[in-house]
């Protein structure tokens, strides 16, 4: 939990300085660099799971976690304060999110795509893994569309040296805080005998989900609505298009109940 406490204050302040240096929108940065590094620890988790044969856990982890992102840290982040979010973010970026639910929603459905079992093929990944790359080259497009980024000055900028080492020194902390976290809930969880997809779905999506929690807390406190929102919708279209579709790259996966009752 340190770990993780201190990694989302790195975060924030690392981006910002990248956001204001090259005034980049904070929210680009939000939806590319912040959302990636706290999406670390899904995807070591649902890689680790998919070369396990734990399909359950991989996908589980991935909406558990997305659910988490929407319901709990939104709604903590608003308690917190109230959070702006532009116009076009409301346009754009949160449809882009809708969008990629759906399409592994659709993806997973036999009745739609025809076929055997339901499951999440090397093809479906391919398809996931497309509409990844049109958003990011959707963000790289708009990278600079509100141009002074928070509206402070480059000279107020932290350097770039200590950008990237704020950066650098996050994505090791996340992953060590979040496997740590993990491990723990999964060793605990399993003494209790409850199933894997549940532990997908819960502990784990929450576990893995800490790191967005504390990263919109920092952010919002620290008035920097535009990471605190971009890291929520930026964390979910990683977690759908890159790690399912990296995950079951690595193994196809998922179970036909899964759908029916999860999704």
């Amino acid at each position: 939990m340190a770990m993780l406490v201190k990694g989302g204050s790195w975060l924030v302040d690392g981006a910002s300085g990248l956001a204001r240096r090259y005034k980049i929108s904070e929210l680009a940065i939000g939806l590319t660099i912040v959302a990636f590094g706290t999406s670390a620890p899904e995807m070591i988790v649902s890689l680790i799971a998919s070369v396990d044969s734990h399909p359950e856990i991989a996908l589980g982890n991935v909406i558990g976690s997305n659910n988490c992102n929407l319901f709990i840290i939104l709604g903590v982040t608003g308690l917190i304060a109230p959070v702006a979010v532009q116009r076009n973010t409301v346009r754009k970026e949160i449809p882009f999110s809708l969008v990629a639910a759906l399409i592994l929603l659709l993806l997973g459905n036999v009745a739609f795509i025809g076929g055997g079992e339901n499951s999440i093929g090397r093809i479906e990944s391919v398809i996931l893994l497309v509409f990844f790359g049109i958003f990011v080259f959707y963000v790289y497009k708009n990278m600079k569309a509100d141009g002074e980024g928070d509206g402070k000055s480059s000279t107020s900028a932290i350097s770039i040296g200590k950008s990237l080492t704020f950066i650098i020194l996050v994505l090791i902390l996340l992953v060590l805080g979040g496997k740590v976290v993990v491990d723990a809930a999964v060793d605990f969880a399993r003494a209790l005998h409850i199933s894997e997809k549940v532990i997908g779905l819960t502990i784990i999506a929450v576990g893995t989900s800490l790191p967005e929690l504390v990263t919109s807390m920092t952010a919002i406190i620290k008035k920097r609505d535009d990471i605190a929102v971009g890291n929520i919708i930026g964390s979910n279209i990683f977690n759908i298009c890159l790690i399912v579709g990296v995950s079951s790259m690595v193994h196809p996966y998922i179970k036909k109940c899964f759908f029916e009752k999860t999704l």
